[in-house]
This record gives structure tokens, C-alpha cells and sequence, in this order.
């Protein structure tokens, strides 16, 4: 399939697009809310993964597996190549990373062309959470088993993530997205905060039980592919198979259509740039995010040496904290419009930067900061995934949404490396924190020239009525 038949197909099916959305989009709005219920609890089942295993749990504990693997020098020497053992996390955490950038736009070029979102979120979703409850077996010196199961396992929530957000624009009209989508985090963030808590219970009752804390550590990683297997039932069972606006021409396949489609894309991009002005501004604030959520535990262990016990409680705190952040950053959307918010949130993050650089001294101080970025983080985020829906071109929602996917996972090398230089020039982690806020100022001043309005009729979308 050449460009010029990629187009004449989207000119072709353009005419039909308003009543396959018509069709996508559930006419009665007892039905619509149904498959809304049956959405959020995706979030609730997969955010047991990242809070458990990614965020608390697998990064020491694998570290621990290396190191016993290590020779005298601290080397171990996955596929021949000698990593020092305290590395090893962060390399596999970057080759899940590499992968993703390279199969989720492929994977959501081929969702658009296809009807089976459901399918194949629940394909990913199950390969996810088997690979996770596997990592019960990781214990000895065997990191690579480790490694080669956390990567299959970020990969595959990666992948169902994508076919998850696609979903959004078939269950919910314009105006609800900034709702549903703000439910979808708040609850997320509240199952994750859920199992992490009986967790962190075990693991601290873990010798009056007669276990090893080891053995605790595995037991609650398997929790999370357990957790993350059995709720997703819920989505399944209530999502709706909706028909794909786009169908394949004589000769192509499902495969081949998904990666001549995401060439395209990149191509005509240029059509959209509202979405791609968003896209970037998403990139750099986001990445800010991740980075601070991300070495926010390693401040305050190094610079205010906080114990593990007040960092893990804060994480815990900013679990539950973030449920209510994401509705009450729901209702100031309705009252200034959702971009208006998530600039607001980007103006706190940067002020939160600061007070961190010159205030932020004892345990009480950390647990502040804890509170205040767990209101601003589930609001950031779900408004910026509900604003995004809207400047989707119509029947490429997954492939668009595997690029948003990878703008989170695939550039958060960025900010940890501004991070460390800026540690390794200074020596001074608030000075290495302050710099974080080049991130949220880009990412603001580029989202300040976003017009949503525009970008929603540019896709050929409604036009949300608070831009």
C-alpha cells in the first residue's frame, strides 16, 4: 500500500466516520457508563505492577540477585557483557524501555485496523501478570531470570496500556473524557495503594509469620501478577468489542497494515500540528514527572538520610493522596478547562522544585512534599490523557496513543540524565533536583500555545466546550 493509496483510503472512509463513531460510542448513556465502570478497574488491576514490583519491591531485590551472582570486582556478565551488579536493574529497565519504543506504535497501527482491542489488551494483559507472578522463582544468584521476566513483563504493560487508552475515545463522549479519564487514574492509584499496603504488612510481619524477608519479597511480587491477572476479568467481561473505522484494503494484512500505517503517521504529521505541539510539551513536563518520582526516594535517603521505613510510607501516602488529587484536578477542569489545570499543576510541580532546593530539611517537610505532589500527579496526568483524546484523528486512537505511551516510557532517560550531571558538576543533589524544573518550564510554555479547540477540529473531532 502506497501513501497516495493510505490517503485515498482516508478520504474514502471519511464520509463514514461519523456514523462508525456513532456505532463506537454506546447510545445509551446506561450502557456507555457500564463500560465506563468496567475501564477503571484496568487501571486498579494493572497499577499493582508498577507500585509493587517496579517502584518498591524488584529493584533491591534483583540488585541482591546480582550482586550474589557478582565476582570479586562486582561484575556479573548477562550475554557475555560485564555490567556492575548494582547497574543491572536499570539496564533491563532501559532494554523494556527499547522495546516498547519499537512495538507499541506498531501495535497500535494494527489495533486501528482492527476490532479486537480487547483481544489483544487481554493478550498482553495475561502475558504481563504470568511473567510477574513468575518472578516468585527469583531468588539465588539467577538475575537473568529476573531480567528476562521483568522485561517481558513491562513490555506487555506497556502494550495493554495502549489498547486500554484507545478504548477511552469508543466509551465516552468529549465531554466526559476529562471525567472518566481522572476515575481512571483516581482508581488506579487507589488499587495500586491497596496492594502495596498489605504488602509493605507481610513484609514487615515477615519473620512472626516464619518467613525469610526474601521469601516476603517474592511473595509479594507474585501478588501483583496475581492482583493484576484476576481484576482484569472485570474489563473483559464488561468492555465491548467496537467496530474499527478503518478496515484493510485486498492484499494487506493486519502485521504489514500496521507498519506501513505508523510510517504514514510520521509522515503526515504535519496535518495535526496542534497534537504534535501537545505531544512534545507532554514529552518534557512528563519526563520532569517521572524523574522526580523516580529519584525523590533517592534524595531523601542521601540528602536528608531518611530511613527506608518513612520512604516507603510516603510512597504508600502518595498512593491514596493521588486518588483524591486526580478527582479534585477533575472538578477545577470543569471550572477553568482542562489544559488551563494542567498548566496549573505544571506551575506547582515547578514551586514544589523550589521549596525542595531551599526548605525541604526534615522527615515532616518530605511527607509535605509527599502530599502535594500526590494531589498534583493523578491530576496532571489523567487530564493530560483525556485532552490528548480529543486531538486523535478519528479510527487511529491506538496508534496515536502507542506514541503517547512511549513519549512516557520511551524519553525518561532525559531527565535522570540532567539529574546526574548536574549532581556530578555540583555535587549537590538539591542543586541536581532544581534543575528538573527546565522540564516543567518547556512543557509549560509549549502547552501555553496549544490551542485544544483547534487541534480537536483538526482531527476531526467535537470541539470540547471548556478548551
Amino acid at each position: 500500500m502506497s501513501q497516495l493509496d493510505l490517503d485515498t483510503g482516508s478520504e474514502k472512509q471519511s464520509a463514514l466516520t461519523e456514523a462508525a463513531r456513532s456505532e463506537q460510542i454506546p447510545p445509551q448513556k446506561s450502557e456507555r457508563k457500564r463500560e465506563q465502570r468496567g475501564w477503571y478497574f484496568y487501571d486498579w488491576a494493572n497499577s499493582a505492577f508498577y507500585t509493587t514490583v517496579v517502584t518498591v519491591f524488584l529493584g533491591p531485590y534483583l540488585t541482591e540477585i546480582a550482586k550474589a551472582a557478582a565476582d570479586g570486582d562486582h561484575f556479573i556478565y548477562p550475554l557475555g557483557i560485564a555490567v556492575k551488579d548494582g547497574s543491572f536493574f536499570s539496564y533491563v529497565v532501559s532494554l523494556s524501555v527499547l522495546l516498547q519504543v519499537v512495538f507499541l506504535p506498531i501495535l497500535g497501527a494494527m489495533a486501528d485496523y482492527s476490532h479486537r482491542k480487547k483481544e489483544m489488551m487481554a493478550v498482553f494483559a495475561y502475558l504481563g501478570s504470568l511473567a510477574t507472578m513468575a518472578l516468585y522463582f527469583l531468588q539465588g544468584t539467577n538475575y537473568m531470570l529476573g531480567g528476562g521476566l521483568f522485561v517481558l513483563a513491562n513490555l506487555s504493560f506497556g502494550a495493554s496500556v495502549v489498547f486500554y487508552n484507545a478504548y477511552l475515545p469508543d466509551i465516552a463522549a468529549p465531554e466526559e473524557r476529562d471525567a472518566v479519564s481522572s476515575k481512571g487514574w483516581a482508581i488506579g492509584y487507589l488499587g495500586g495503594g491497596i496492594l502495596l499496603a498489605l504488602n509493605l504488612l507481610l513484609f514487615s510481619r515477615a519473620e512472626a509469620l516464619g518467613l525469610s524477608q526474601g521469601h516476603a519479597v517474592r511473595i509479594s511480587l507474585a501478588s501483583a501478577g496475581l492482583w493484576w491477572g484476576g481484576f482484569t476479568l472485570i474489563p473483559l467481561f464488561t468492555l465491548k468489542k467496537h467496530q474499527a473505522i478503518k478496515s484493510l484494503s485486498t492484499g494487506d494484512s493486519i502485521l504489514t497494515v500496521g507498519f506501513k500505517q505508523l510510517f504514514h503517521t510520521i509522515r503526515s504529521g504535519r496535518r495535526y500540528p496542534q497534537t504534535l505541539i501537545f505531544l512534545v510539551a507532554y514529552l518534557l513536563y512528563n519526563d520532569g514527572i517521572q524523574t522526580v518520582i523516580a529519584l525523590s526516594t533517592q534524595f531523601g535517603q542521601e540528602e536528608l538520610g531518611l530511613s527506608i521505613s518513612t520512604l516507603t510510607t510516603v510512597i504508600l501516602m502518595v498512593q491514596f493522596v493521588a486518588f483524591f488529587g486526580a478527582m479534585l484536578f477533575n472538578y477545577i477542569a470543569k471550572a477553568i478547562g482542562a489544559k488551563r489545570a494542567i498548566m496549573l499543576s505544571l506551575v506547582i510541580w515547578t514551586g514544589t522544585l523550589m521549596y525542595v532546593f531551599k526548605f525541604l530539611q526534615t522527615a515532616f517537610h518530605f511527607y509535605v512534599l509527599g502530599v502535594v505532589i500526590a494531589i498534583v500527579l493523578g491530576g496532571s496526568q489523567a487530564l493530560s490523557r483525556s485532552v490528548y483524546s480529543l486531538m486523535i484523528p478519528k479510527g487511529q486512537e491506538a496508534e496515536y496513543f502507542s506514541l503517547y505511551e512511549v513519549s512516557d516510557k520511551g524519553t525518561s532517560w532525559l531527565g535522570p540524565l540532567v539529574f546526574g550531571l548536574a549532581f556530578q558538576m555540583t555535587s549537590s543533589y538539591r542543586l541536581a533536583i532544581l534543575s528538573l524544573i527546565v522540564f516543567f518550564f518547556a512543557g509549560l510554555v509549549l502547552l501555553s500555545v496549544v490551542n485544544v479547540r483547534k487541534a480537536a477540529l483538526e482531527a476531526g473531532n467535537e470541539a470540547p466546550a471548556k478548551a
